[in-house]
């Protein structure tokens, strides 16, 4: 092993044990926050929206699908989603497709402060509505937007 390599990994080594000592760096801070199991697992809006402590929610026209949600997704292994909300207060955005197997696909905690716009990508097993689910000031606001799956990419 080369000489020099060998003293660069034992000062990096030990440069990474002093910022551990000195509680620069705290393991616990990496790990993931806790996460809403049971809301992953439900089948459709309504436990969907009790398991986030929610009891019920109202069609808004302040939540858009925008630019690049696809109409027709020719993958559904890979479906871009973009939603963007203009609710005051705007708490979280989760994102559900209809007809998956477990419709929760994905949950964001929007700060205080910050715009609430989130983009992932999703799979889809077949054509769905897909729905936003927005929590702001404590109330549940929902839009949908039915996106065709050409090619399938649950198991399809």
């Amino acid at each position: 092993m080369n000489e020099v390599r060998r003293d660069l990994l034992k000062s990096g080594g030990g440069l990474l044990a002093l910022v551990a000592a000195a509680a620069l760096a705290r393991p616990g801070s990496a790990l993931a926050q806790q996460w809403n199991k049971a809301a992953f697992e439900t089948r459709n809006l309504n436990d969907t929206l009790r398991a986030m402590g929610g009891t019920n929610a109202a069609e808004s026209k302040d939540i858009q699908f925008v630019n690049p949600t696809p109409d027709i997704a020719e993958n559904g292994a890979v479906v871009p989603v973009t939603v963007t909300s203009t609710i005051p207060g705007t708490e979280s955005i989760a994102i559900m497709v209809e007809r998956n197997p477990n419709m929760l696909s994905a949950k964001f905690d929007i700060p205080e402060g910050t715009d609430a716009f989130v983009s992932t990508r999703l799979k889809m097993g077949e054509t769905s509505d897909v729905i936003a689910l927005v929590k702001a000031d404590g109330k549940y606001f929902y839009a949908r937007k039915e996106i065709k799956v050409t090619l399938g990419g649950c198991g399809g």
